[in-house]
């Protein structure tokens, strides 16, 4: 079983990538392979809508920046995903963004039914914002998300600060826990309970505009 956590942070080394080693830490106790990959400030375009994703081999996206395909390769062969990120004026930053439109774009139903949660890292307020905006990635790509004590934000501006936060990191390695359950919990359905996909409806689209 593996995990795949993503630093939208252009630090590598900053508060993000470590809330992101906690939960990994937490992930490998319980006996996840787990493999952080840094997101942030590697400029990526963003999504143009084309829908090339749809029809290409494998539906990669048309843009071929190598760390954007590795990583979402990784993104779909894994059993679970971590999405991180700072604040930027109470959103993700822009590199974070355009890479998650083109990855969920091409890849939703490769995460369909995987295990997904995020982690947002804010000085001191817009952080809710972030989550939900990681979130909707998973709740749009039907990605099945870990419970925790509240919501999954962690305080810190300085380099380290976020690991003074006791109640953000125990959050954060609660929900690293849970995350690990849940992974384990569907690698041992399969085969004896069949996924809703199996029997689910035909995609109706609605546009609200003729």
């Amino acid at each position: 079983m593996k995990a795949v956590a993503l630093n939208g942070s252009p630090h590598k080394d900053g508060n993000t990538a470590m809330a992101l080693a906690a939960m990994a830490d937490v992930l490998r106790s319980e006996g996840i392979e787990t493999e952080i990959l840094q997101i942030g400030g590697q400029m990526f375009r963003g999504c143009v809508g084309c829908g090339g994703c749809h029809s290409s081999d494998k539906n990669m996206c048309v843009f071929k920046e190598d760390v954007f395909a590795d990583a979402v390769l990784k993104m779909r062969e894994a059993d679970g995903i971590i999405l991180g990120a700072p604040t930027y004026y109470s959103g993700i930053p822009g590199d974070m963004k355009n890479f998650l439109d083109r990855a969920f774009y091409s890849s939703s139903s490769y995460f369909k039914y995987k295990v997904g949660t995020v982690a947002a890292i804010t000085r001191r307020a817009g952080a809710v914002n972030v989550a939900s905006q990681l979130m909707n990635f998973f709740n749009l790509a039907e990605t099945v998300t870990p419970p925790s004590q509240y919501w999954m934000i962690a305080y810190g501006m300085e380099r380290g600060e976020v690991l003074k936060d006791d109640e953000g990191m125990q959050t954060l390695r609660k929900n690293a826990r849970a995350m690990a359950w849940l992974i384990k919990v569907i690698d041992a359905s399969r085969g004896k309970i069949p996924l809703p996909s199996t029997t689910e409806e035909r995609r109706v689209f609605t546009n609200f505009i003729k």
